[in-house]
């Protein structure tokens, strides 16, 4: 009788719990998401005369923001080609939208990419990834989020969250900064760097002892780094 009393008990508790469950149930979502992004495109003046180039993408500052793609001319790599500099590389600039900054729009960057490859002469093994100040913390987050589609990133002025850094063990980083930047601090980009060397990585840090905000103009007025980022191809999985 009290094995019965039991077995029943049982099974009205087991009926109860699965009434109860039914009020949810599980389901799926599944959407197609329309991404979008106005950007700057720079082909190189041998662009129809070789099969492949090396895509440099360049994430501006918050200060770019917005809707006017002259604002991307500012700083960078675009400012250079502005100037009627050439450089060896597909060069893509994506404009953030004004109120939003890069480590939010990660999808949308990699979307762009993706056009990239997709439509010009893109070689896979070189794709590269660099941005200043806002566009370093997006260049530390989406290397950190999607470490397999770059080979070498170069953060200037920015900073990410450490623990994420180990991701980039098999990407080469080299970072800049300025000693005395009143807007992110050095030590931004330090613990990011040292990081990524603590988990077996390869990131160096160049420090201008006398630069604040601004330790862009130099790092990209300097052809070294060109000739760095061109030394590098994506590790093979």
């Amino acid at each position: 009788m009290v094995m019965g009393f039991l077995w029943l008990y049982s099974n009205a508790e087991d009926a109860k719990m699965k009434k109860q469950s039914s009020r949810q149930q599980s389901e799926h979502l599944e959407r197609q998401a329309t991404l979008t992004l106005d950007y700057l495109l720079y082909l190189p003046p041998d662009y129809q005369s070789k099969d492949s180039f090396p895509l440099l993408v360049f994430l501006h500052g918050a200060g770019e923001r917005g809707s006017d793609l002259n604002k991307v001319k500012s700083h960078g790599p675009p400012k250079l080609v502005e100037q009627g500099k050439d450089l060896p590389f597909i060069i893509v600039s994506p404009q953030c939208p004004a109120n939003q900054w890069w480590p939010g729009m990660e999808r949308e960057v990699i979307a762009l990419v993706d056009e990239m490859t997709e439509k010009y002469k893109v070689d896979p093994e070189r794709i590269y990834l660099t941005g200043l100040s806002m566009g370093g913390y997006g260049t530390w987050s989406i290397g950190c989020s999607y470490p397999g589609r770059f080979a070498a990133i170069v953060p200037i002025c920015g900073g990410g969250i450490p623990i994420r850094a180990g991701n980039l063990k098999s990407v080469p980083v080299w970072a800049f900064h300025g000693a005395k930047d009143p807007v992110v601090p050095l030590s931004q980009s330090q613990q990011m760097t040292d990081a990524v060397n603590r988990a077996g990585g390869s990131a160096q840090l160049t420090v201008y002892p006398e630069a604040e905000h601004d330790s862009w103009t130099q790092t990209y007025n300097n052809p070294q780094l060109y000739d760095w980022l061109l030394s590098h191809r994506k590790k093979q999985d």
